[in-house]
């Protein structure tokens, strides 16, 4: 037992040492925080626990997916696929429209154009149930119930990714963004102090499309089955009439930057490939017409094409102000929202109520590692000293973890770490009273510490083992407060174990050594 590797001895005191480096930077004030997160490289401890919602205040929102707009439009795409396809093959149709979960036509020759029609129904989704009435010549290309839930969940998801991206490029730190329900998303924003800035940015959808005027239509003010009417941004009483037919869409975009010109501030973008090749051929067989820049049905922009634009790159200009480009930037960066979100709840978390709690944990933590230290103490004499120092570190360890992983801290994740300290020295109870068992026995006190810490282990390693288990399921099942008591449960029990183990062992181990009693006062 009083043999210890030199490698464990030496790693030891090195994590030491690297637990108390990395903890420190949290035990700082704020302006000395920033200062070591911008003047000290990466690699050095420099970083500090990220706090949640519920301690340095913020924003919480609630929002709702408006799915019903995107299945229609959704159900409108099939119809206009089918129609494209039937012309093509030159099958003869009538009466085609969309449905709730699907689309209807009817067949002007059924023997004739039964087979093919089928095929092109089959095609627009191959989730999508085809039936065909022979008498009536009705074909219903219908959607299941487990295709549409399929459909929602995606636009959902989608929503959930595009507006993680639009909450990251915005700067915030450590946003908690996870979906509620079927088509609800939950925003908790900590620290922000600029809320409506972001919930404008969440809110707008940025479906950004190219479009070519329908230079007929303005000349009669009337728009047909083929155009669309949209508002002009700088009049909105103007309206603008553009072909249905989009000549490029934002999703060939592959960045956008917030830039100047002689117009004032614009925003530049860059098209992918294949977005680039076909604005190319668009803008070189319409050289001396009008297109638009259409965003969120709004027409933003509409210059004459002067000459074949292939180089992949434009720029957009309406009047815009600096602040409002670098949000369009970012917007059409992050991509479009699949679907509309509303805010339907929001709840403000004050700073001052932050601060109480975090003094209010304070006051538990320090209170529970008080009377922890005293009851060791009390009950082992020396090794409870012994004890408490491994407690020390363990705290340590906890907030370097945190710390070093970004982890964000939140009330229950404070209980979590008031809970590690009460069972930190669990470990040390059961070796301790393991020696105390052998020294009864008449053994000596060399043979009692090393048959204790021995013993001892395999008991340490089940209770902790079960423990973190549990706080790994409530990690991957829980979700918000749930999530933050589970991470610091995990952590904990990780550097109990470690603390309570190698480090109270070399300390007993030097003790021993040094000091060499022949009996033990325990």
């Amino acid at each position: 037992m009083l043999h210890v590797e030199k490698w464990k001895i030496y790693l030891t005191i090195l994590l030491c040492i690297l637990g108390v480096a990395y903890a420190v930077p949290n035990m700082l004030s704020a302006e000395r925080q920033a200062w070591l997160q911008t003047s000290l490289p990466g690699w050095l401890p420099n970083k500090t626990i990220n706090l949640g919602l519920d301690l340095q205040g913020g924003s919480h929102l609630l929002l709702q997916v408006n799915i019903k707009p995107v299945l229609v439009e959704r159900m409108e795409a099939m119809v206009e696929s089918a129609r494209s396809d039937m012309r093509r093959e030159k099958i003869g149709f009538s009466d085609i429209g969309a449905t709730d979960n699907g689309i209807t036509f009817r067949l002007k020759d059924v023997a004739k154009d039964r087979d093919a029609a089928y095929k092109i129904a089959r095609s627009l989704d191959n989730r999508a149930d085809v039936r065909i009435d022979n008498s009536s010549g009705i074909v219903s290309v219908t959607l299941d119930e487990r295709a549409m839930d399929d459909i929602k969940a995606q636009i959902v998801s989608q929503s959930i990714e595009i507006v993680r991206r639009r909450v990251d490029e915005s700067g915030t730190k450590e946003p908690i963004i996870q979906r509620q329900g079927t088509d609800r998303i939950v925003v908790q924003l900590p620290g922000v102090d600029d809320p409506q800035r972001i919930k404008d940015l969440i809110g707008k959808t940025a479906k950004l499309t190219f479009h070519l005027l329908d230079e007929d239509a303005m000349v009669t003010g009337r728009s047909g089955p083929s155009s669309l009417k949209l508002p002009l941004r700088e009049a909105p009483n103007q309206m603008v009439i553009v072909r249905k037919r989009k000549m490029v869409t934002g999703e060939m975009l592959t960045d956008a930057q917030p830039s100047m010109d002689q117009q004032g501030p614009v925003v530049a973008f860059q098209f992918d490939s294949i977005g680039a090749k076909r604005f190319c051929e668009v803008s070189k067989e319409n050289i001396g017409k009008p297109f638009a820049i259409v965003l969120d049905n709004e027409v933003i922009s509409a210059p004459v094409i002067q000459s074949a634009i292939c180089g992949g790159r434009g720029q957009i200009s309406g009047g815009f102000t600096v602040k409002e480009t670098a949000d369009l930037a970012l917007l059409l960066r992050a991509g479009a929202l699949p679907a509309e979100l509303k805010v339907v709840e929001e709840r403000s978390v004050g700073p001052t109520l932050g601060s109480d709690s975090v003094a209010s944990g304070k006051k538990a933590a320090v209170y529970g590692f008080a009377i922890v230290c005293v009851m060791m103490v009390a009950f082992y004499g020396l090794f409870g000293v012994f004890a408490n120092i491994a407690l020390v570190f363990n705290v340590a360890f906890i907030f370097a973890l945190m710390s070093l992983l970004q982890a964000t801290l939140t009330l229950p994740g404070i209980a979590g770490i008031v809970l590690t300290i009460g069972m930190a020295v669990d470990a040390n109870v059961l070796i301790y009273e393991r020696i105390r068992e052998e020294i009864r026995r008449g053994r000596s006190v060399l043979s009692s510490v090393d048959t204790g810490y021995r013993q001892a282990m395999s008991t340490i390693v089940d209770s902790n083992l079960t423990t973190l288990i549990v706080a790994l399921i409530l990690f991957s099942f829980g979700t918000g407060p749930v999530k933050g008591f589970a991470v610091s449960m995990s952590i904990g029990i990780v550097t109990s174990l470690f603390s309570a183990v190698m480090i109270t062992r070399l300390i007993v181990i030097a003790w021993l050594r040094k000091s060499r009693p022949s009996t033990l006062e325990l």
